[in-house]
Formats: structure tokens, sequence, C-alpha cells
């Protein structure tokens, strides 16, 4: 008897956590309080955007592109290959 209560309890509690989270989720003054704030947040983001300080651009031409040609010094290894020489 006291098991079933027990269930029963965890049941009512469960359901009337849902009920009420739902309810608040839901409402219209937590809708209003949540755009506001993304609103506030927007603000701020574009004020402080604005105070930002712009860096010249200084990585022109770091790029050094090599050409396949120059390493032939270096030997192609194949994984199953070097597993059969260690035998």
């Amino acid at each position: 008897m006291k098991k079933e209560l027990k269930i029963v309890f965890f049941i009512f509690v469960i359901v009337f956590f849902l009920i009420f989270t739902g309810r608040f989720y839901f409402s219209d003054k937590n809708k209003k309080n949540t755009f506001k704030l993304i609103n506030n947040i927007n603000t701020k983001i574009n004020s402080f955007s604005k105070n930002l300080i712009v860096l010249k651009n200084d990585t022109n031409n770091i790029i050094e592109y090599i050409e396949n040609e120059k390493n032939h010094d270096k030997q192609k290894y194949y994984f199953l290959e070097l597993l059969k020489n260690n035998d």
C-alpha cells in the first residue's frame, strides 16, 4: 500500500512540476522579458561594435607556395609495407 501511494505521489509531483513550468514558460510576462533581454543585448553589441578599433591587414603575400618537384627527397611510406618489413 505504501509503495502505490509513493508512486502516485511521485507521478503527482512530476505532473505538477511540468504544468507549472509550462505555464511560466508560455506566459506573456516571460515572453516580454525574453524579448526585452534580447533587444538589450543587441543594443549593447551594436554600441560596443561601433567603438572597436580596426587593425591594418599585414598578412599580404606571406604564403609561400612550394612545388611538388622540389620535394623528391621524401620517401613515400605505406603503412602495410612498414608492418611487413618489421617482421
